[in-house]
């Protein structure tokens, strides 16, 4: 359990409809899951499981704010009275802790009394959206196999018309990612103010080795090499690498305090060398779980599969379940096998390796473990890295790390391609008065 100096706080991911949805996205990695309960015919979380999720997830965790997040499959199509009665319990149990809940949804299915709850109780709205139509219907097809994106449009129109706070998560396959700025300037154009970008990566077993109905492998686990194929769908590494650079050109030249790119301010994070904001970048993970609609708990949203199931909350509780050995082993397990080559590496402290899901590629001299997005994230950091440093030097003066686009905005133009920094002898921008090479031009030196 956490030491007394450590309050016990920890995120669970909850699916009450389990992977059931309206969509038929042909990379979803969450559909098949339905394999796993063969025998349910009602895709619903039943009151007496969701009445102690709440009431474990408020009285088990010792933080003056609990933040729900519930996804699917499709939420939406539990209908509203569902979450009347989520909010309904969350006040019963509050007791005096500030609730927040975040929905995860496709937003086709959004109408005004939809739109209506979620502004009026102040749900932040997740919306999934790959970018202009021609991208977004690429892979995102209802059940009929018709695009979805003027459906995705008009949900985000009522959200917008409720005054609903919504963000965009856009998924980055090997379509999409061709074309960085067309979608950063898309979700733009459309309203988002927050946006997260997350790769897809996915690998397919061969028919032989399929078990329990899944066609996806499972995560790449010490000791059990799995023969799997990378999905034609999934993002390349170099692709990807590429795309989050070139958006963060742009957005570092515009945007900053104006748009918040997840990925970018995790980043900056890991420069102040705060704890990591994302599981992803964390050192160590094991305290984001998974709940399905039936109360089983998963060590992740991203291994739920029977090896790593670890119970059920009406028979145990959500807290033993974080805090137990196995769950506990789990999360160690993410630094303690790093390859020799990742820990020699100086991004590091920004990566940690990434998700141990897309840990399934090998190291130049051979060793297992290296992470299949390693040439990406490498790319990426060492672009930003002083772009970052200037942004962390702002902060330590107090300034506004925004004023790095008056810097580059002022520097001179055949520079101001290369580098995120005045000239050397010229006076530093961040008002310090000494010149930019003795002041923020020093940043990590």
């Amino acid at each position: 359990m956490p030491t007394p100096a450590q309050p016990r706080a920890f995120h669970v991911m909850a699916k009450p409809i389990g992977p059931i949805c309206n969509l038929d996205c042909q990379y979803c990695f969450y559909l098949e899951k339905e394999h796993l309960y063969p025998a349910v015919e009602r895709w619903k979380m039943p009151d007496d499981v969701l009445e102690a999720y709440i009431r474990q997830l408020i009285q088990q965790q010792d933080v003056p704010q609990i933040s729900f997040a519930w996804q699917g499959g499709e939420p939406t199509l539990l209908g509203v009275d569902f979450f009347r009665r989520v909010v309904q319990l969350q006040q019963q149990y509050a007791a005096g802790k500030q609730i927040t809940n975040a929905l995860q949804t496709n937003a086709t299915l959004l109408d005004d009394a939809w739109c209506a709850f979620l502004a009026e109780q102040k749900f932040l709205v997740g919306v999934s959206i790959d970018g202009p139509p021609a991208l977004h219907d690429r892979y995102r097809l209802d059940k009929r196999q018709q695009p979805t994106s003027a459906a995705v449009l008009r949900g985000i129109a009522l959200l917008k018309k409720h005054g609903a706070e919504f963000n965009t998560l856009t998924v980055v396959h090997r379509h999409n990612a061709q074309k960085p700025l067309e979608v950063y300037e898309y979700l733009r154009q459309i309203g988002s103010g927050f946006i997260q970008f997350i790769p897809l990566v996915e690998r397919e077993m061969p028919v032989e080795l399929k078990v329990n109905g899944l066609s996806l492998a499972e995560p790449p686990a010490p000791g059990l090499p799995i023969a799997a194929t990378v999905t034609p769908w999934s993002v390349q590494p170099a692709q990807y690498g590429q795309f989050l650079s070139a958006i963060f050109d742009q957005w570092v030249r515009r945007d900053v305090g104006r748009t918040f790119v997840q990925l970018f301010d995790a980043a900056l994070g890991q420069w102040l060398g705060a704890s990591a904001s994302l599981c992803v970048f964390a050192e160590n993970c094991g305290t984001a779980l998974a709940l399905e609609h039936n109360g089983d708990v998963f060590a992740c949203d991203h291994y739920v599969y029977p090896r790593y199931r670890l119970g059920n909350l009406l028979t145990a509780t959500l807290a033993d379940m974080v805090y137990s050995d196995p769950q506990r082993q789990f999360g160690h397990d993410k630094s303690a096998t790093l390859p020799a080559y990742c820990r020699k590496c100086p991004v590091l402290f920004a990566c940690h390796g990434e998700c141990p899901k897309h840990r399934f590629a090998t190291t130049p001299d051979g060793q297992p473990g290296l992470n299949y997005l390693c040439p990406a994230y490498k790319q990426f950091f060492t672009h930003v890295d002083p772009y970052m440093k200037t942004m962390a030097k702002l902060l330590s003066l107090r300034q506004a790390p925004a004023q790095i686009m008056t810097m580059l905005a002022e520097d001179k133009p055949d520079r101001s391609r290369r580098t995120a920094a005045p000239g050397r002898n010229d006076p530093c921008p961040c008002g310090s008065g000494r010149k930019f090479k003795v002041c923020c031009g020093r940043v990590g030196k």
